[in-house]
């Protein structure tokens, strides 16, 4: 375990348990409100570290280790911020009287895909796909054939697409079993869901003080591999399908209950919504909120644990841009960006990884203009990037 020597500090204290690029933005915009900040992460150098108060390196599934933590620096605010993570240390923090954000049980079921489809579908009644569960090859052959081709496949644990496929045939699930097991997080167990066919699918950022919730307008997203590549704001939708996909995340983040920011994903079909996901945390998809809004996804996050009033203005439509690296680096990556490809409107954010290997997100390009416009601007930015 490595850490910072701790500051003298009467303020409130966040501790961000995962400090990567959006955990690195929560710790600027909780260091703006006077809180004090400290990052967690399993890897030195973290995109957090750089602008906590102070840092620390430790297997982030090790409870006694994370607990060790949280009882030496008695934070005011937990702040789950991955999804691999010992969901025992929090139960017990929270025990102890800790405020996790929103609450144990909450990360508990979304963490694992299993929790949280029983939940939504099977507890709230919200429209869901059909699905099943498997834990052998065998089940996932049978399972895959019952849900027709393609179906999706997915640990029922794991993160930022790892792990995910599409099954296109019988003679894909040997492969589709294969790509599980590289998920991060648990892989014994995979949801096999039937392929909804459906028009697009969004984002509904929805953030809850303990006396209000608002919502983001819904943001629209591109994703390969299972992992978001482009993101824009606002996607445009029907007067009723956005109404509808509103009360879907009041009922699921009502249902989970606490304060804090949750990244809602549906499918949208015409004016059907299906419930796909939620995580109870700034998206990576929400990235956009820094260019189209007056209160990012970030902002809005702290602000709702705080319990402060949630307002803000949509400046206007806006795209993001992930950029993930071809190469391997042992040190840190050193980004170059092409000067020429700026305007007024647009910037690029480096995230500040201390290592990176092919596909790992390094930067994101933002755009301030009308979707499309916006979407090509973000796609030149990302090109117009070299790393070495």
């Amino acid at each position: 375990m490595q850490f910072s020597a701790p500051l003298k500090s009467n303020s409130k204290k966040v501790m961000l348990l995962g400090s990567g690029e959006l955990g690195k933005e929560v710790a600027i915009e909780a260091q703006r409100l006077g809180l004090e900040v400290v990052a967690v992460d399993r890897y030195q150098n973290a995109p957090a570290h750089h602008v906590a108060h102070r840092s620390y390196v430790v297997n982030m599934q090790d409870k006694d280790a994370l607990l060790e933590i949280i009882y030496r620096e008695k934070p005011d605010y937990i702040l789950p911020e991955i999804e691999a993570i010992s969901i025992d240390a929090l139960f017990a923090a929270e025990d102890k009287g800790y405020n996790v954000i929103p609450n144990a049980s909450a990360v508990s079921k979304t963490m694992n895909r299993k929790n949280i489809r029983t939940f939504a579908a099977e507890t709230l009644g919200l429209h869901t796909g059909p699905y099943e569960f498997v834990t052998t090859l065998e089940g996932l052959r049978e399972a895959s054939a019952r849900m027709g081709y393609p179906c999706v496949i997915k640990p029922v644990m794991s993160s930022s697409g790892h792990g995910q496929s599409v099954l296109k045939s019988a003679e894909d699930v040997e492969q589709s079993w294969e790509i599980a097991k590289e998920a991060r997080g648990d892989a014994s167990e995979l949801i096999v869901e039937a392929f909804v066919d459906f028009d697009y699918e969004i984002t509904m950022l929805t953030a809850r003080n303990g006396s209000e919730t608002v919502f983001c307008e819904p943001i629209g997203h591109e994703q390969r591999d299972g992992d978001y590549v482009f993101s824009w704001q606002p996607m445009q939708m029907s007067a009723v399908a956005k109404q509808k996909s509103e009360e879907m995340a009041k009922a699921i983040t009502d249902g989970l209950g606490g304060r804090g920011l949750f990244g809602v994903e549906l499918f949208i079909k015409g004016d059907e919504v299906y419930f796909s996901e939620v995580s109870p945390r700034p998206h990576d998809t929400g990235m956009v909120t820094l260019i189209t809004q007056s209160q990012s996804e970030f902002a809005l996050h702290l602000r709702a644990v705080l319990g402060l009033p949630l307002g803000f203005t949509f400046y206007g439509d806006g795209a993001s841009a992930a950029y993930k690296t071809d190469m391997s680096h042992s040190n840190a990556p050193v980004i170059n960006v092409d000067e020429s490809l700026f305007t007024d409107n647009s910037f690029v954010r480096v995230f500040g990884k201390p290592d990176a290997h092919k596909g790992r997100r390094l930067a994101v390009a933002l755009v301030f203009d009308e979707v499309e416009a916006a979407l090509e601007k973000s796609r030149e930015l990302i090109e117009g990037i070299k790393d070495n």
